[in-house]
């Protein structure tokens, strides 16, 4: 008797191992999919791209995952900031944001999250909370507010599509515009 009922307690247990495993294994194995792996994280980076010896950009950014697989992707989970330059090594503009992704198949870039992007150059300053950078077709746009600030003034608007080097733009839906005089002083 002390025999049979060892032998039923053993097969019990088995049976128990044998199906509490299962649905952990598949977690694991969605777990270690390839595609959702990061293949390389790095604290502290500071990525220079530069062609011929000039730097065009500088990124730099406290955390980094960079993904492989069928979608390889780059993402700056703490944030990043980076800065562009013209022919004369001088700066020219800037992107920073909380949280940033860039997907190398579809050449997007996402940045959300206190998105500021300035050009030096127009003295403008763009903020907004969601950001796409299309690098294929050279524009940029968002349909989260937009408030860009310049010299002379601060447009407020719904939405925005524009040039990468913000040559040209559209806000849609605009909701204010705040005219800056620039010739009073402050009391």
């Amino acid at each position: 008797m002390n025999s049979k009922l060892r032998n039923t307690i053993l097969l019990i247990l088995y049976s128990m191992m044998v199906f509490a495993c299962e649905n952990s294994i598949t977690v694991v194995k969605e777990i270690t999919r390839e595609d959702t792996l990061a293949a390389v994280t790095a604290n502290d980076i500071v990525y220079i791209r530069s062609d011929s010896g000039h730097v065009f950009m500088r990124l730099e950014a406290p955390y980094m995952l960079k993904v492989a697989g069928t979608d390889p992707s780059i993402e700056f989970p703490q944030g990043f900031e980076a800065m562009f330059y013209d022919s004369l090594q001088q700066p020219a503009s800037r992107i920073k944001a909380s949280y940033g992704i860039s997907y190398e198949n579809t050449q997007l870039m996402i940045a959300r999250n206190n998105v500021e992007v300035e050009n030096y150059t127009t003295k403008e300053l763009l903020n907004t909370e969601t950001l796409f950078w299309n690098q294929k077709t050279k524009q940029i746009y968002t349909k989260a507010f937009v408030k860009i600030t310049s010299p002379d003034k601060i447009i407020y608007g719904d939405s925005l599509n524009a040039a990468e080097d913000f040559s040209s733009r559209s806000i849609h839906n605009i909701r204010a515009t705040i005219e800056i005089d620039e010739d009073k002083e402050d009391l």
